[in-house]
């Protein structure tokens, strides 16, 4: 879709498009997964645990974080991050209006 396109859509339908790209990389998926799972702001190496290059993790990072999935601090040398819990609460209630204002017409 080209950028000047975007214009004929509602800021709600762009965001939860945005917000599907982004989620629609096994990796990001993965990363999500992974902090998820520590329940705490993950500083460590996740090359380690990931298995991607660096360069390549950054990047994911840096897209999770873009659109507000992701808090980043940067701690010495490091930067930490964690879930955006309030962005995860406002992103299920979106999806929740949405599929719930879905009419079903299967045949």
């Amino acid at each position: 879709m080209g950028v000047t396109k975007r214009q004929i859509f509602t800021e709600r339908q762009n965001d939860l498009a945005r917000f599907f790209k982004v989620l629609g990389h096994p990796a990001r998926v993965t990363i999500l997964q992974y902090i998820s799972n520590k329940n705490a702001c993950i500083c460590n190496d996740l090359v380690s645990e990931i298995g991607l290059a660096q360069a390549t993790i950054s990047q994911h990072l840096k897209e999770l974080k873009s659109i507000g999935l992701l808090k980043g601090e940067v701690e010495g040398k490091s930067m930490c991050y964690c879930l955006n819990v309030e962005k995860w609460t406002e992103i299920q209630n979106e999806l929740n209006v949405f599929f719930n204002t879905a009419k079903s017409n299967c045949c």
